[in-house]
C-alpha cells in the first residue's frame, strides 16, 4: 500500500499555516478535528453567495438547493447508502434523541432494547429514558478491567426473542476498541432485532461502507470528520418507513426528512460535500479512485494505516509506564488512535501541564460518565485523552511522549 503522504495531507488543513499554532500538537481529535480547506472554502462560498431559502425557483436558490443535495448523494454513495436514507441535522445527540422519540411509538408491550455501558451518553442515554415508558431495557456490560464488549454476552440478552432494538458503538471515545458491527448487526437481525450504531469515534479515521456492515442505523458527527458541526445519520428505508414520522405532517414522504423535525442549517449542509472533495483528493493524490465509494474505501485504508503506525510508539511508551493505565487494547491494530488514561491525579491538571510543553489535550469524562464508572474510574477525576487522526505527524507523536515524560511523576 502508497504511505500516505503526510506533508501533502497537512497542506489540506489552514490550521498547520496557522503562526499561533507553530510548535504546538493537536491531540484533542475525538472532541472535534480541524476542517479541510475544502469544507472552508464550501462554506465561505454558500454564506458570501448562497445565504438564501434554498429550492426557490431562482437561480441563487437552485445553486443552494443543488449544492445541498450534492452533499447528501456525494456522502450517502462514499458510505454505501441511497441518497433518501441519509439525513442530516443539528448533531448526533439531537438526531438520537429523535430517532428514540421514533422508536418509542414503535415498541410493543413487553419488548425489550439492549444499550450498553462502553457508549458515549448521546448514543445510551436516550434509549435508557424509554424505561419511563415501561420499556424493559437490558444492559449489555463491558469487562470492567479491560473495557472490551464481548459479542457473546449480546447472545444471552437475545435468547429470549424479545429484544427489537440493539444499540452499540463502532468504537468508543473512551475505550477505542473497534467492535465488529457486522457480527453484532447480524446477530441482532437473526434474532429479530435492529441495530443503530455510533459511528462518532471511528469515521474521523475513515468512513466505512454502512450498507456492508449490515446495521440499521448509523450515526456520526461530521465536525469530526474535518467538516462543520452537522449530525448526520443513515437510516434503512425498510425500517424508516416503519416507524412513525417525527418531521412535519407534510414532509412524512420523504425518508430523509421523517427525523429532522427542524431543518438543518443550510450552509453546513451544502459545507459538507467539502468532506467528499477532501477524501477524493486525498485518495487521488495516492494514486487511487478520484470518485466516489472506491475514493472512500482507498481513503479509508491510507488513513487506517497511518494512524496505525504512529500508535504503535505511543502505545510503546505507556506500556513501559507504571504510573497510568491505559483504556482499551495495548496493541494498535485492534483499536482507534483515541487513548485514554487514568492517571493517579487529576486528568484535567495533567491536561493543562501538557499544554505548556505545546501538547493540546483534554482531560474529564468526556460524557463517557458510564464506561468509566464500569472500569472502576471516577468521572471526575477523569481521564487524559489523546487522540490524533491521520494529519498527525511523527513529530507530534515524538513531542507527545517527551512532554509525558516531563509531566507525569514517573
Amino acid at each position: 500500500m502508497t504511505r500516505l503522504d503526510t506533508a501533502w495531507v497537512r497542506t489540506q488543513f489552514p490550521a498547520f499555516a496557522v503562526a499561533s499554532l507553530e510548535g504546538q500538537s493537536f491531540f484533542e481529535n475525538a472532541g472535534g478535528s480541524f476542517p479541510c480547506a475544502q469544507v472552508v472554502h464550501r462554506l465561505h462560498r454558500f454564506y458570501t453567495e448562497r445565504k438564501v431559502q434554498p429550492y426557490a425557483p431562482y437561480a441563487m436558490s437552485q445553486v443552494a438547493g443543488a449544492e445541498m443535495d450534492e452533499a447528501r448523494e456525494r456522502l450517502a454513495e462514499m458510505l454505501g447508502v441511497a441518497t433518501h436514507e441519509l439525513s442530516f441535522g443539528p448533531s448526533t445527540t439531537a438526531n438520537t434523541y429523535v430517532l428514540a422519540q421514533a422508536v418509542r411509538k414503535w415498541l410493543k408491550p413487553g419488548e425489550a432494547i439492549v444499550v450498553t455501558d462502553q457508549d458515549h451518553e448521546a448514543n445510551s442515554g436516550p434509549w435508557r429514558r424509554l424505561s419511563e415508558d415501561g420499556v424493559e431495557v437490558r444492559e449489555w456490560r463491558i469487562d470492567p478491567t479491560t473495557g472490551h464488549l464481548d459479542p457473546e454476552a449480546l447472545g444471552d440478552l437475545l435468547a429470549d426473542g424479545r429484544v427489537r432494538l440493539v444499540c452499540f458503538t463502532h468504537c468508543s471515545n473512551v475505550v477505542a476498541e473497534i467492535n465488529d458491527v457486522a457480527r453484532i448487526a447480524a446477530m441482532a437481525r437473526a434474532a429479530g432485532a435492529r441495530t443503530c450504531v455510533d459511528g462518532v469515534s471511528y469515521v474521523p479515521h475513515g468512513l466505512p461502507d454502512v450498507g456492508a456492515l449490515g446495521c440499521d442505523v448509523y450515526l456520526f458527527s461530521a465536525y469530526k470528520v474535518y467538516g462543520p458541526h452537522q449530525g448526520i445519520m443513515a437510516i434503512r428505508e425498510d425500517w424508516g418507513r416503519e416507524l412513525p414520522n417525527q418531521g412535519h405532517f407534510f414532509n412524512g414522504d420523504a425518508l430523509y426528512k421523517r427525523f429532522t423535525p427542524a431543518g438543518p442549517d443550510h450552509a453546513q449542509v451544502a459545507a459538507s460535500a467539502g468532506m467528499a472533495d477532501y477524501i477524493e483528493a486525498l485518495s487521488a493524490h495516492h494514486g487511487g479512485p478520484a470518485r466516489g465509494a472506491p475514493a472512500a474505501r482507498a481513503a479509508h485504508d491510507l488513513m487506517r494505516a497511518r494512524e496505525v503506525e504512529l500508535l504503535r510508539p505511543l502505545l510503546d511508551a505507556l506500556r513501559d509506564r507504571n504510573d497510568l493505565r491505559l483504556l482499551g487494547p495495548a496493541e494498535a491494530e485492534g483499536r482507534a488512535p483515541t487513548v485514554a488514561v487514568e492517571l493517579p491525579g487529576s486528568a484535567e491538571v495533567a491536561a493543562t501541564a501538557l499544554g505548556g510543553h505545546g501538547i493540546q489535550c483534554g482531560g474529564g469524562d468526556f460524557y463517557a460518565v458510564r464506561p468509566l464508572r464500569a472500569m472502576g474510574i471516577d468521572p471526575d477525576k477523569g481521564v487524559l485523552r489523546m487522540s490524533f487522526t491521520h494529519y498527525t505527524s511523527e513529530e507530534d507523536i515524538d513531542r507527545l511522549v517527551r512532554a509525558l515524560d516531563a509531566v507525569l511523576p514517573g
